[in-house]
């Protein structure tokens, strides 16, 4: 089988890494790119035998970028460390590096992304359509320069994978508000060129016209209380991003 590289960005992640470590410990080599954690994140990825690079954190896209270029193998897979590959997606991996290289074949595959929110598969909400570009090769593919929801950029053929990414986005409220205002922070930065001036189309009817496409459009009244929940969250980060770009400018 062709040597792969699994890439875990990491700040704190130890509660993750206790589940995800064990279901890529096939991997040639992990490859864990830190951001000075102070939990038991290095021990744990350590114990794996990963090795470990650290980086002060600016964003997900230059973080990445940073790391993918450090990996010893052509091919990568990269994983959040609150997503956990499906047996199935392992196994069609697996397969796919049992084969001879193809030169005119794939150099990067997209695979669809299940999201759990509070305990509960999110099927709706504007998520069901969720996919992300995770194994690729190295020297073909980087990620655009955005600060948040940044997507891998590519040289070459995509394909589709059929297994499954699992994403447990949901830990707790108050750390999923965090990074609800995380992410609005980094958001204001990529809209401030295209937002001369926010007012009332950005303050409310953004955030409404974002409910309803997500609850009523992306039929996120069929995850009920939660579809509910998760709506109104994506609304609120809409209506956060320009609260805060307001408060960059001075109002």
């Amino acid at each position: 089988m062709r040597p792969l590289t699994v890439l875990i960005p990491t700040f704190n992640e130890a509660d993750n890494l206790r589940e995800l470590l064990p279901l890529v410990s096939w991997a040639d080599e992990l490859l864990v790119v830190d951001s000075f954690s102070t939990d038991d994140t290095l021990a744990l990825a350590q114990k794996a035998g990963a090795r470990i690079i650290q980086r002060e954190y600016g964003n997900s896209a230059s973080q990445k970028n940073w790391a993918i270029p450090q990996a010893k193998n052509e091919w990568i897979l990269l994983l959040d460390a609150d997503e956990r590959p499906s047996e199935n997606l392992v196994a069609e991996i697996k397969a796919i590096m049992s084969q001879a290289e193809d030169p005119q074949g794939p150099i990067a595959y997209w695979m669809g992304r299940d999201n759990h929110f509070m305990g509960q598969a999110v099927r709706f909400s504007g998520w069901q359509n969720d996919a992300v570009i995770r194994f690729f090769k190295r020297d073909l593919c980087r990620y655009e320069e955005k600060e948040v929801h940044a997507e891998i950029i590519t040289k070459g053929k995509v394909a589709w994978l059929k297994g499954r990414l699992l994403h447990y986005t949901f830990k707790s409220m108050r750390h999923f508000m965090a990074k609800m205002e995380r992410y609005a922070h980094w958001s204001a930065g990529d809209y401030a060129s295209k937002t001369p001036k926010v007012g009332f189309f950005h303050l409310y009817l953004k955030p409404a016209f974002r409910f309803f496409k997500h609850y009523i459009i992306q039929q996120g009244f069929r995850d009920g209380k939660v579809g509910f929940i998760v709506c109104k969250l994506l609304a609120w980060g809409v209506f956060m991003r320009y609260v805060i770009l307001m408060e960059k400018r001075g109002h």
